[in-house]
């Protein structure tokens, strides 16, 4: 364990009533032209962000994602800066005023726009950055690249020529079976890695005294994930991996916050499970995808959030995933 400061243990009492209180403070810059942004406080040391509903734009600057921050006594510790350097800097304004701290370390959930276009306002010599180790050949893939002259266009003003992606100086010590932890004041950190489930660079991280996890965007509360083209089996084994040690509360990378993860968690995988089961099946039949999908019963999942806008889409990466497979286990006898 890496000992960034000795640990202070908080007592039971503290902890049972930890989550007790949840306060809202007022929104910061008013007349800032970005988005009304609330800082949710969680206990007396947790503060939480959250974007908005729909995709980025201009008229929302951005701010599609959730992003929180541990006070530890001796610094903050932060996940994820939001989706804009403008949003980053309101947020880093909001966490250190609301605290009385100042930020020491940033994690990064994963090199996608809306998560880490945010660290050009926290960078500078006192505030260590950490993201996975895969981390670096996102960043340098072409599409990062692509998706920075996109946003340049639809986020306008607010993501320009002065906005720089900047890559984590320091990789994270995590693989499919490692964890790393590390200490600053009265809390243990530990980070874990999302197995490329999402996005080949999915780092997780769980406050040990807390029973919190910050998830990124492995985990949704309440609605039906947004699997796209991940393998469904991955994401069920990163969601164990999130499991280890059963959270409390879950803060994901969009959406609400969950108190109740293990429903969540739960409902998450019956969905993956049905998702792969039914895919499966359609490419062992011989069916089109079409075919697979009208025939299927997602009577269990139809009412849920998000459902319409990302079952079809899951489906299809789950089909291909399914195919190739097949294919593979074929080519293989």
């Amino acid at each position: 364990m890496n000992n960034l400061s000795g640990l202070v243990r908080s007592s039971a009492l503290g902890l049972l009533a930890l989550f007790a209180s949840v306060g809202v403070a007022p929104a910061y810059g008013a007349n800032d032209d970005l988005p009304p942004m609330e800082l949710q406080r969680f206990g007396e040391h947790v503060y939480v962000v959250q974007g908005q509903a729909g995709q980025a734009s201009s008229a929302n600057a951005g701010f599609i994602s959730n992003a929180g921050a541990v006070a530890t006594g001796e610094g903050l510790v932060v996940f994820d800066t939001l989706g804009t350097p403008a949003l980053g800097a309101k947020f880093r304004k909001l966490i250190e005023e609301a605290s009385g701290e100042k930020v020491k370390v940033v994690v990064v959930s994963h090199y996608h726009a809306d998560h880490f276009y945010g660290i050009q306002s926290f960078v500078g010599p006192s505030v260590q950055v950490i993201a996975h180790p895969m981390a670096k050949s996102v960043f340098n893939d072409p599409n990062t690249q692509a998706r920075l002259e996109q946003r340049r266009n639809d986020l306008f003003p607010w993501v320009n020529e002065e906005t720089k992606l900047i890559l984590a100086p320091r990789k994270a010590k995590v693989s499919a079976t490692q964890n790393e932890s590390f200490k600053l004041g009265r809390y243990t950190f530990t980070l874990i890695d999302g197995l490329g489930a999402h996005a080949p660079d999915d780092l997780m991280m769980r406050v040990e005294e807390l029973g919190l996890v910050f998830a990124g965007d492995l985990f949704f509360t309440g609605r039906v994930p947004f699997v796209g083209s991940a393998h469904p089996g991955l994401w069920l084994k990163a969601l164990n991996r999130m499991a280890e040690k059963p959270p409390k509360v879950a803060i994901p990378g969009h959406g609400k916050i969950s108190t109740a993860p293990q429903n969540d968690l739960e409902l998450t995988r019956r969905y993956l499970d049905h998702l792969w089961k039914v895919m499966t099946e359609a490419v062992a039949n011989l069916q089109s995808f079409d075919e697979a999908y009208a025939g299927a019963d997602w009577s269990g999942f139809k009412k849920l959030p998000a459902f319409d806008a990302a079952n079809r889409i899951n489906a299809y990466g789950a089909f291909l995933h399914a195919e190739r497979e097949a294919l593979a286990k074929e080519k293989s006898q």
